[in-house]
């Protein structure tokens, strides 16, 4: 497999790496690829056959940081006016509920002008409920996942002579079962599992491998003799702390959900600024004290978000409104619709827990909230 992450001139004494990818090769472990990688994968194979006849196996796509992975085809199936592929999704070495799961894809052309029309198949949900990136009654295939299968089939039609309008079905076997190992159902997503990614890529996580990798990372930022380090919960919020503060990758931190980790370990092992970056979700997760941010071990608290909301200026109503809604970042959304800074009292409150974790140590903190596309929703000064 390739490398994950995007490459900076500035290197550490001695040779030591830093960075994501740095610490992806520490840990031992293999990466894979996401539901959103299999479904471009098997869109593209399934269109290619529909228009040429043959379908490519290994099909060969593009990620959205430059990756060229090759996937083999599980099951194919032409005729009727249609084409299906299905691939198998690996991935690596994390613990994914989803790992061996066959993602197939069918497409099928429609008149012009109609686009591509995403469809949830049989394991695929649908969204039900607000606050989600996706419209009530969309199939669950999230934004990005979407735009690297339009960009392929675009790419197909191009090379192959087809046009753009065509229905993209996706399903995953046994998906409807493997769902309710997810927080879906609580979310509103039924039926089935979502189609998720936003680099393609699987990072995996074991906890004692990752905790162990932050250490090395921050060891090789202060060998370099940097001053101001960023712990960042994935690769969009690298982006954006890059983007902020001009970071070299050496002082990027990919923390994930072990914020605790970051903290105890720069508590005892100081730098002179440390950024927390991540969604305002996970992040709000850390404002109400929890130092693990795996949906898995804490949740977001509604209740705790109204009560915020509140010291900003909610009334009563909207305070319930935000205690009832579906997701973080619904509550996110109603407040900024009437005016209260939500995203500035979650990073404020954020950084004090941090703070209050560090204990004394001369470190000063300050925390950046960003929706999924990376836009900065909510920050806190330094302190």
């Amino acid at each position: 497999m390739g490398d994950i992450s995007e490459k900076s001139g500035h290197a550490a004494p001695g040779g030591a790496e830093g960075g994501r990818s740095a610490q992806l090769k520490h840990t031992g472990l293999r990466s894979g690829w996401t539901t959103g990688a299999c479904a471009t994968a098997a869109a593209t194979a399934a269109y290619t056959a529909l228009l040429t006849g043959g379908f490519p196996d290994p099909v060969t796509i593009t990620l959205p940081r430059g990756q060229t992975p090759a996937f083999a085809l599980a099951v194919e199936e032409l005729g009727g006016g249609r084409a299906m592929a299905g691939v198998v999704k690996d991935a690596g070495d994390d613990p994914d509920v989803t790992h061996g799961a066959l993602v197939r894809v069918t497409v099928r052309r429609l008149p012009p002008g109609s686009g591509v029309v995403f469809v949830a198949g049989p394991g695929v949900g649908t969204v039900t409920l607000p606050g989600l990136p996706l419209e009530v009654g969309e199939a669950a295939v999230n934004p990005v996942p979407r735009q690297m299968i339009r960009e392929h089939l675009a790419r197909v039609a191009e090379e192959h002579g087809g046009g753009e309008d065509v229905e993209v079905t996706v399903s995953v076997d046994h998906g409807e079962e493997i769902a309710r190992s997810t927080w879906n159902p609580r979310l509103g997503i039924l039926g089935g599992l979502s189609i998720l990614g936003t680099t393609g890529v699987v990072v995996p996580y074991s906890c004692s491998a990752w905790i162990d990798s932050i250490r090395r990372g921050v060891d090789v930022a202060r060998a370099a003799g940097l001053t101001h380090v960023a712990g960042c919960t994935g690769s969009t919020s690298e982006k954006t702390v890059v983007a902020e503060f001009g970071l070299p990758e050496i002082a990027l931190l990919d923390m994930g959900d072990f914020a605790g980790a970051v903290l105890k370990y720069v508590r005892r092992h100081p730098v002179q600024r440390l950024t927390l970056c991540g969604g305002f979700a996970k992040l709000s997760k850390l404002a109400a004290g929890h130092l693990d941010l795996h949906s898995g071990r804490s949740q977001v608290d509604k209740g705790f978000l109204a009560e915020l909301a509140r010291r900003g200026g909610a009334d009563g109503v909207l305070a319930e409104e935000i205690a009832a809604a579906n997701t973080g970042l619904a509550a996110l959304q109603l407040c900024q619709a009437h005016g209260v800074p939500l995203g500035d009292l979650v990073a404020q409150e954020a950084r004090d827990q941090a703070l209050s974790v560090l204990r004394g140590a001369p470190v000063t903190v300050d925390v950046l909230c960003i929706d999924r596309a990376g836009t900065v929703v909510g920050r806190s000064d330094v302190r």
